[in-house]
């Protein structure tokens, strides 16, 4: 016979919430996990009493009882497993699994047995249902009545919240029953009552979550957060796990209490308690008890006299009282030195800490996610700009969760991190023209080839193009942005091989390259072109067709109004935000359709171009005729104004030689062999050499 038995998909009944989990029984005792939140329940077999296996709602259930009162049910079995279930119990445990069937007479008058934890009302010797008295909240009696109030379930649509209990009056005197009754079930449910002093008070903490200043008061089986405006009673057994973290900065730690139920505040829920401590911060702590019941409770892990930082004595206490180990980062190291990664979740800035076995992100709201849930994890493109990337960890349940805005820096260490806790990664491409088969990086070695990081160069090479293609032109000077991924080289040989789209503060740039007097020579030849395509840009014409917008601006254009609607006095970087979430989180049916409009667009523009290029050709062959026309006419203006000027030298020659003889005259002939003059100097000179030679020829006629 096996020495264990394994069930998945077996439901544990905890606090009237049904939690799924994986069930193993073994000869050392029982073990159920819960998938939740990754909570262990061991029985040792030696504490086993009873097995009762039963119909219940969903198939068949097994029911445990210990030697110290606990009630442990487990749901989710076929009705075939009891044979092999009672053989077990038998070999390992030595107890006989009893078959025993609910009560379904549907009467209401019975008797009320007390039995451990459990309150049960029978009918008969067959049981009709039963409380676990750690689930009352509240007992009140009255005339021959008592009433059992309930904690709030907040995994079921509806909770049941108050029974109500009938006790008939007897004759034994003395003995009032409706207090018996109120007495047994008061000894074991969760009613929270500060009797007595606190073990100790800590003053004014700094609180997170929730937020606020709070007084601390540790008693033996709860702590008091007593604030000005909220009180919140917690008891230990609703502590899962403790963190202690140090901030980024090095000056701050966070301690972290993740609880399961969570504590309520109205509609609120808060699944973590956090306290911000400074680390110069010091205390002198003296425990309300005497030496020996300290020794005797807490067994040297506390004394009565302590002295040192705030938030060691704080997680030491709690560590003491709780009786669980404190979690803290492991060997992970960010580029920075810190053991954190600063990033975004849901629009708030925040701090990711990869543990030893999940990551935990503080604080708001506060994440925890273990090792054994995920799925997988995904690197991805940032959405706003190629100096950062974003991080998804997809669970086994199908929730996803996006830390975005990690510095590109984080990549290599994080990257190395995931490969080493051998997690599968899975990489997801942006665009459709490149969608690549997924590859499995969980067992490739450090030194392997990055085809992520090659994939996120050319992406970001292709987000250039597009980015430099949409711009309107408004005629500044736009830089070119850098890929930080691309090494110097790379990026000489772009600037090298296309200097006419360079920023004009090339020069600059060039002393990075050790060839700079060719680059710069380069640079110079290249300017003139350069001015003439920015005059070009300049003299856009206003009547042009506009570019046709994507998809996801089709879509923000549309539904702008709506989320501001939603988000009332949204910022435009958060709406921006918001947008972006939603169009992420959009289904590929619902984005076929923005596709198809922005593609609509992009035809109704390529056709307006077609017919504006045409029109341009029309009216551009129009304006060269019009200069040609207009050179023409200056050309004949001008051969008229020369024999003119010809004509009246000659005559002003021959009747005044001596004249002539005396002054310098230059002739046109002249001027216009002269290397230094520019064509609109001849011009003017050509001009006034006619208009002077006028006035003597008009003498000479006048003589």
């Amino acid at each position: 016979m096996a020495d264990t038995l394994e069930f998945n998909e077996i439901y544990q009944e905890v606090k009237g919430s049904m939690n799924d989990g994986r069930l193993r029984l073994s000869r050392q005792g029982v073990i159920f996990k819960n998938s939740k939140t990754g909570k262990v329940d061991n029985i040792q077999a030696s504490e086993l009493a009873e097995g009762v296996w039963r119909r219940v709602a969903l198939g068949h259930g097994l029911k445990l009882l210990t030697k110290n009162g606990h009630v442990y049910k487990y749901d989710g079995f076929r009705e075939s497993e009891f044979d092999k279930l009672s053989e077990f119990f038998k070999a390992h445990y030595r107890l006989e699994l009893a078959e025993r069937d609910l009560c379904v007479k549907g009467w209401n008058w019975g008797t009320v047995r007390f039995g451990g934890q459990l309150l049960s009302f029978d009918i008969g010797e067959q049981p009709v249902f039963e409380i676990p008295l750690s689930n009352v909240s509240q007992c009140t009696t009255g005339k021959n009545e008592v009433t059992l109030e309930f904690h709030q379930n907040d995994d079921a649509e509806v909770s049941l919240m108050e029974v109500r209990f009938y006790v008939p009056p007897t004759q034994e005197d003395g003995v009032d029953p409706v207090e018996a009754f109120a007495q047994n079930v008061l000894s074991k449910a969760d009613v929270i009552q500060a009797t007595g002093d606190a073990i100790c008070i800590f003053r004014e903490l700094q609180c997170l979550t929730p937020r606020g200043r709070y007084d601390i008061r540790i008693y033996p089986t709860f702590l008091h957060l007593h604030g000005k405006t909220f009180d919140y009673k917690i008891p230990y057994t609703t502590v899962l796990r403790l963190f202690l973290l140090p901030h980024k900065d090095q000056r701050q730690m966070f301690f972290v209490i993740s609880l399961d139920p969570p504590i309520k505040q109205g509609q609120t829920r808060y699944h973590f308690l956090i306290l911000l401590f400074s680390k110069d911060e010091d205390i002198s702590l003296t425990l309300n008890m005497n030496e020996e019941e300290v020794e005797k409770r807490f067994e040297g892990r506390l004394t009565k006299n302590m002295s040192g930082s705030l938030y060691e004595m704080v997680s030491r206490v709690m560590k003491a009282l709780v009786n669980r180990k404190i979690t803290v980062p492991g060997n992970f190291q960010g580029h920075s030195g810190a053991q954190c990664i600063t990033c975004s979740y849901k629009a708030s800035s925040g701090l990711l800490y990869p543990l030893e076995r999940g990551f935990i992100y503080v604080h708001k709201p506060p994440v925890h996610i273990r090792f054994d849930e995920i799925s997988f994890v995904n690197f991805a493109r940032g959405t706003t700009t190629t100096r950062s990337f974003d991080f998804e960890i997809e669970t086994k349940q199908g929730t996803q969760y996006t830390f975005s805005s990690i510095e590109r820096e984080e990549y290599g260490k994080l990257f190395d991190f995931v490969n080493a806790k051998k997690l599968n990664i899975k990489n997801r491409g942006l665009k459709e023209g490149m969608k690549q088969s997924y590859d499995e990086y969980a067992d490739s070695d450090e030194d392997q080839h990055d085809a992520y990081l090659e994939r996120m160069k050319e992406e970001g090479k292709i987000r250039e193009e597009n980015a430099n293609d949409s711009s309107d032109g408004s005629g500044e000077e736009t830089d070119e942005s850098f890929n930080p991924g691309e090494e110097d080289d790379d990026v000489a040989e772009e600037f090298d091989s296309n200097a006419s789209a360079s920023s004009s503060s090339g020069d600059g740039d060039s002393d990075r390259d050790e060839k700079k007097p060719a680059k710069k020579a380069k640079i110079v030849k290249d300017r003139k072109p350069r001015k003439k395509q920015l005059e070009s840009k300049k003299g856009k014409d206003p009547n042009a067709p506009k570019r046709p917008m994507s998809a996801y601006m089709l879509w923000l254009n549309a539904n702008r109004e709506r989320i501001k609607s939603d988000h009332p006095g949204i910022s435009i970087t958060d709406l921006s935000k918001k947008a972006g979430e939603l169009w992420k989180a959009m289904s590929k049916e619902k984005k076929e359709i923005w596709d198809r409009k922005a593609e609509d667009a992009r035809r109704d523009y390529e056709k307006a171009m077609k017919e504006y290029g045409m029109g341009s050709k029309s009216e551009s062959s129009r304006a060269e005729r019009s200069k040609k026309k207009k050179k023409k006419q200056e050309k004949q203006m001008k051969g008229k104004a020369e024999k003119k000027g010809a004509t009246s030298k000659s005559s002003s020659s021959t009747k005044s030689p001596a004249k002539n003889t005396n002054e310098s005259f230059k002739s046109k002939e002249f001027v216009s062999s002269d290397e230094s003059s520019s064509a609109e100097s001849k011009k003017e000179e050509s001009e006034e050499e006619g208009v002077a030679s006028l006035p003597p020829s008009s003498e000479d006629s006048a003589s």
